[in-house]
């Protein structure tokens, strides 16, 4: 029913960027609050921030002043903007619908690698 698609990952030197996108289906986002998860190897999925749907912001502290999320819900879309890359964000990155509790509304897309290493 609800399925997340993200895209934009790849390998990237320290210091880099990447802007990762979300496309969801089956759900509308101008109405869903949404967030960005991820994984890192032999790590538990963690929450990396979300967007409220009037576009307030919140983050980790680990990633607060590099990364951004932003949507555009005419395409029914989020994005995470990620500046400064450290080898730390190494890790594979979804998106879902959270609840108050940080868990997910949904099940789990493919997730977006996302590999920082010179």
């Amino acid at each position: 029913q609800v399925q997340f698609v993200e895209s934009g990952g790849g390998l990237v030197q320290p210091g880099g960027t990447l802007r990762l996108s979300c496309a969801g289906s089956g759900i509308f986002f101008g109405n869903t609050v949404m967030a960005w998860y991820r994984q890192a190897p032999g790590k538990q999925r963690e929450l990396v921030g979300d967007i409220t749907t009037d576009n307030s912001t919140t983050y980790r502290d680990s990633v607060k002043g590099r990364f951004t999320i932003s949507r555009d819900n005419a395409k029914n879309t989020v994005y995470l903007q990620m500046n400064s890359l450290k080898p730390e964000d190494t890790a594979v990155y979804y998106c879902n619908a959270p609840m108050p509790s940080s868990l997910p509304r949904f099940g789990w897309g493919r997730g977006t690698q996302v590999t920082v290493s010179s």
